[in-house]
C-alpha cells in the first residue's frame, strides 16, 4: 500500500479493490495534443442495509462507511493518474446487488459524506456526474466525467466503462470513483460559456 493511503477498515466490509486504467494514444489515426489517461477504481463491499426494509435509516451506516470509501478510491486515483495536479475530470458511480435496493447505492455516493470528500481530495469544486444502478454480478456501468472545476467545459464529458466480473454478489455494493488528466481526444464542439444562443425562433429550419 502506497504512502499516505489508508487502511481498508474491515468494519465497512470491504472484499475487494479493482483499479482499471487506460491510456489513449491515438484516434482517428492522429496523435491527440496529450496522450488522455483514465482511470476508475472499484470498491465491493457488503451491504450493510441487506433486510433492513424501505424505512430503516441509513445515516448511521452512511457516515461511517462513505468516508473511508472516498479515501480508498481517491489515493487510488491519485496513484494511478500521476498525482492531484494532473486530474482534469472526475466521476462517481455504484452498483448494488440484487438483494438491496436502490436507495442503497445512492446512500454511498450521494451524500456530503462521500461526494464532498472525493471533490476536496481530488481539489474539484464541481458537483460529480454520476451513475448508479442494481444488477447482477458483471455488470458494466459508464460512469460519466466531466471537469472538476469547470462543469461546463464540453471538452471533458466524457465515459469510462467500469466492472467487477464477481461483482456485485446479491448482499453487495458496487462503489466507484473515477477521474482523466485531460478531454477526449481532438475536442472541438466548442463550449457552453461561448455558444451561440439557440432557439427553435434563432433556426431556419427546425426538425418536426
Amino acid at each position: 500500500m502506497q504512502e499516505g493511503m489508508v487502511h481498508p477498515d474491515e468494519n465497512i466490509g470491504l472484499r475487494k479493490l479493482v483499479l482499471y486504467r487506460d491510456v489513449v494514444f491515438t484516434e482517428a489515426g492522429e496523435a491527440p495534443a496529450q496522450p488522455a489517461r483514465r482511470a476508475s477504481v472499484a470498491a465491493v463491499i457488503r451491504n450493510p442495509w441487506v433486510s433492513a426494509g424501505p424505512s430503516a435509516d441509513l445515516s448511521r451506516e452512511q457516515s461511517h462507511i462513505a468516508p473511508v470509501l472516498a479515501k480508498l478510491l481517491t489515493d487510488r486515483l491519485v496513484a494511478s493518474l500521476g498525482g492531484v495536479d494532473e486530474i482534469e475530470s472526475f466521476g462517481k458511480a455504484a452498483i448494488v446487488g440484487t438483494s438491496g435496493e436502490i436507495e442503497h447505492a445512492g446512500a454511498l455516493i450521494h451524500t456530503p459524506y462521500f461526494g464532498n470528500l472525493v471533490r476536496e481530495f481530488l481539489q474539484g469544486e464541481s458537483i460529480i456526474c454520476f451513475a448508479d444502478t442494481r444488477a447482477e454480478a458483471g455488470e458494466t456501468l459508464i460512469v460519466p466525467l466531466w471537469h472538476k472545476t469547470h462543469a461546463s467545459t464540453r471538452s471533458h464529458y466524457q465515459t469510462i466503462s467500469a466492472r467487477v466480473s464477481d461483482a456485485p454478489r446479491a448482499d453487495e455494493i458496487v462503489v466507484i470513483a473515477a477521474a482523466s488528466t485531460g478531454p477526449r481526444p481532438h475536442p472541438r464542439i466548442g463550449d457552453r460559456m461561448t455558444d451561440p444562443v439557440v432557439t427553435t425562433e434563432s433556426l431556419e429550419v427546425v426538425p418536426s
